[in-house]
């Protein structure tokens, strides 16, 4: 996503110095409109970025889940057992 996007920015310049040297006109609004472009543009791509990033992170902790849920098990187990002696031997005494 990076390379397109930066391919489009790339176009959007080179567009906008063209058009620039091609108007006799008053340059600002046309360097106003790429600018609006570019940070609207920029924004999308930061909020695909976020998504993309959020994604990430919650694949990862499903992951982290899924191998250490065995393992939690087996703590688990031991504490149950853990607790049964415990208690009888608070029963014997």
């Amino acid at each position: 996503m990076k390379p397109s996007l930066l391919l489009a920015l790339v176009c959007a310049a080179v567009l906008a110095a063209g058009a620039r040297a091609h108007t006799r006109e008053d340059p600002e609004p046309l360097v106003k409109k790429v600018r609006e472009y570019a940070q609207k543009a920029t924004a999308m791509v930061k909020d695909a970025l976020t998504t993309v990033k959020e994604s990430e992170v919650a694949l990862q902790a499903r992951q982290w889940l899924a191998s250490n849920a065995e393992l939690a098990k087996q703590k688990l187990t031991w504490l149950k057992e853990q607790l049964v002696e415990l208690w009888k031997k608070k029963e014997g005494a």
